[in-house]
């Protein structure tokens, strides 16, 4: 249908009716406009311009649904807008439907090669406005015109949760649509799980659809590739975390799918959502020991990988025996069953020395062929051996002796991890020294063992401030004067010094490395980016990703990074937060497996085994403080929240925190603070206030 033509040479003619009695112009929107322009400062051809866009909008609304879509058909032909006028457009649809929402949604899903989109019912309910609109979202002219409104978002109106959560996170600004789509499902089954952790629902596996029987989770997962699915599966167990019933429930009817890839995500995600959770039944065990001997190798690392999961730092002898044996039988299990197995010895025995264990490991790691020690994914061994003597000092040493007649190439990297591990969180500087003086050789053989001593540094100093301030200023002078392979791990290495704790200068050296010409560093820095900003929903950090998703919009691996990060810095929608130090070094445990695994992204993370991401789930913990009456009754009261002081050997009742404020539980506690109660009316039954405290009656308070 040709447009009438429309004797200004401006554009097509409006339609016009002189029986169709004239609309009134709508009411002035709140919606505000960035730079808006007078009409004075116009030239005749924009203002023409303008007054026809305005006159279109009046028609858009007319009651007569033809007057309707001849407004809309004329709006096709309009002349490519300037920068100026680009609001109005998308100003027009947003009258069109008097919903800002829609009007943003449409702008944040267009690219600057105006490519199409599908509208769907959401948008326009009715058939002929959905094509029309169709038609118009597709005309490339207008594309730039979208694009400034969702960069002028922040102007408009104040951000909602969903924006934050919704809108940022998964933001198709500066998309390419050239990039692998089965990598950016991926990215969003994280972004979602990490997201809506501890949730119990979200848009993609927990809501209802009427497409599908088995809802929206059976959709969202064949969207993901072959190993994709396990992460797509798993992910409902971390939306799921803690909730047994529920989860169980839910993930069952995954286990007899057809698919081995799905079949394993739901095994895996058995394991995070029983992750410390004690339960007599052991339902974990229960469902997971029947899948440890299955013959497809996924579901075999599915089951084992959510048994080290779920029974982290228990001790658990019945699964000693069996996780031993696996990993004994070489014969039958393939490489990735073997370190996978160990890596669930490891968790479940972390810290424990356990000599019967340590020999399987160093027997494993002993019969590995040249070819097999070449892989990547084979330095999770030592890790898993380390795992065992996690903060024991000197317990480590007669296995140190031992791996030194192992491979030359696996013995450095084994040396260096078993004294980092087993040092962590002691604060030795002896130790510290040593580890910096091996960053200080000049390699010429390709060998890694620089990167686990570059995060040892870290996990040393980590537990006392002055030496992670220390820490940080060695780590400043290995980016200057170290090898590449050390630059590669700095970033990861101050992400763990200070996870979930945005400190200034930290986050300046990140997001100076986040652009550095080595992809290898520049990902580790956007990792580091979340893990410190994890939990805080810190506004410079995510803006700072924001920027990198459209920074690296045509690298898949970078906008990969960009989307694990965000997850992390919105980490439960901000009531989450990663703590290495609670449940004995469990949590600390899980967050140096995923660093090690990072120290070679393109192998792990990037690879085939992302799902290794999951394991973090360890060291997740609430960030609130909940207090409770005896019955286990929510009970608020009024406590004093503010940055702690240390006040070991000062005599009297100094004061434990500064510039507090004051108020009522339940409270978010930020890194680095403290609360205290403010009323004399109840007694803690414990000195430390944070996560879930029980509260009793003062029996000598008296109300005055």
């Amino acid at each position: 249908m040709a447009p009438p033509e429309n004797p200004n040479g401006a554009g097509p003619a409006a339609p016009s009716d002189p029986a169709q009695p004239q609309p009134q112009p709508p009411a002035k929107s709140k919606w505000k406009k960035k730079d808006e322009k007078k009409d004075d400062d116009l030239s005749e051809e924009d203002l023409a311009l303008k007054e026809q866009l305005e006159l279109y909008v009046v028609r858009a609304q007319d009651a007569d649904p033809g007057v309707q879509k001849l407004a809309l058909e004329s709006m096709r032909y309009l002349p490519a807008p300037d920068d100026m006028l680009a609001l109005d457009i998308a100003y027009t649809i947003y009258m069109k439907f008097e919903d800002l929402t829609s009007a943003l949604r449409i702008a944040l899903l267009l690219d600057n090669k105006g490519l199409a989109m599908e509208i769907d019912d959401e948008i326009a309910a009715d058939g002929n406005d959905k094509e029309g609109l169709q038609e118009i979202v597709n005309n490339s002219k207008l594309s730039e015109g979208y694009l400034t409104l969702a960069r002028d978002i922040e102007v408009m109106e104040a951000k909602s949760p969903e924006d934050i959560y919704k809108v940022h996170l998964i933001d198709g600004r500066g998309a390419s649509s050239s990039l692998d789509s089965a990598r950016q499902n991926l990215a969003a089954t994280f972004v979602n799980a990490f997201v809506n952790a501890g949730f119990g629902q979200d848009k993609l596996m927990t809501a209802p659809s009427d497409s599908s029987s088995s809802g929206a989770s059976g959709n969202w997962l064949f969207k993901n590739k072959e190993h994709g699915k396990a992460s797509a599966a798993a992910s409902l167990g971390m939306i799921l975390l803690w909730d047994t019933d529920s989860g169980l429930a839910q993930l069952d009817k995954y286990l007899h799918s057809n698919d081995a890839h799905v079949v394993a995500g739901a095994l895996l995600g058995i394991g995070i959502v029983t992750c410390g959770v004690k339960n007599d039944c052991d339902p974990a065990l229960a469902i997971l020991m029947e899948y440890i001997n299955k013959d497809d190798t996924n579901i075999r690392i599915g089951a084992i990988l959510g048994l080290g999961i779920a029974y982290a730092g228990s001790q658990k002898e019945e699964l000693k025996s069996y996780l031993s044996t696996v990993l004994g039988d070489s014969e039958k299990s393939t490489l990735e069953v073997l370190i996978f197995s160990a890596i669930a010895l490891g968790l479940v025995f972390v810290g424990s020395c356990n000599e019967e264990i340590a020999q399987s490991i160093i027997f494993a790691l002993m019969e590995r062929s040249e070819a097999e020690l070449a892989e990547p994914i084979i330095r999770l061994l030592p890790v898993a051996l380390g795992l065992l003597y996690l903060g024991k000092q000197e317990s480590v040493e007669a296995t140190a002796e031992v791996s030194k007649t192992f491979d030359e190439k696996i013995r450095k990297y084994c040396d260096v991890t078993l004294m980092s591990l087993a040092y962590a969180g002691t604060g030795n500087v002896l130790k510290v020294q040593k580890l910096l003086g091996i960053c200080s050789q000049h390699l010429e053989k390709g060998e890694t063992h620089q990167g686990p001593a570059v995060l040892g540094i870290a996990l040393i100093a980590m537990a006392e401030e002055l030496g992670a301030e220390m820490a940080v200023r060695s780590l400043e002078r290995l980016l200057q004067y170290g090898e590449q392979n050390i630059r590669r791990a700095v970033p990861l290495a101050l992400g763990i010094l200070c996870i979930s704790n945005p400190k200034v200068n930290v986050i300046d050296t990140l997001s100076r490395l986040s652009h550095d010409a080595d992809a290898d560093v520049s990902m580790a820095a956007i990792i580091s980016l979340g893990l410190i900003g994890a939990g805080t929903n810190n506004a410079r950090i995510a803006g700072m990703l924001r920027n990198l998703s459209s920074y690296y919009y045509k690298e898949a691996a970078h906008l990969f990074c960009v989307r694990i990060a965000q997850g992390l810095v919105h980490l439960g929608k901000g009531l989450l937060t990663l703590s290495p130090y609670h449940s004995d070094r469990m949590a600390l445990g899980g967050l140096v497996t995923v660093l090690h695994a990072c120290l070679d992204m393109k192998s792990t993370i990037l690879g085939k085994y992302h799902y290794i991401l999951y394991i973090i789930v360890l060291a997740m913990q609430p960030r609130m403080l909940l207090t409770v009456d005896e019955d286990l009754k929510p009970l608020s009261v009024p406590v004093r929240v503010g940055q702690a002081v240390d006040v070991v050997g000062q005599a009297g009742r100094p004061k434990t925190i500064t510039g507090f404020q004051t108020h009522s539980t339940p409270v978010l506690l930020a890194a680095g603070e403290r609360a205290e109660l403010a009323t004399e009316k109840y007694i803690p039954l414990t000195s430390v206030l944070e996560g879930f405290v029980i509260l009793k009656k003062n029996p000598e308070y008296n109300e005055e």
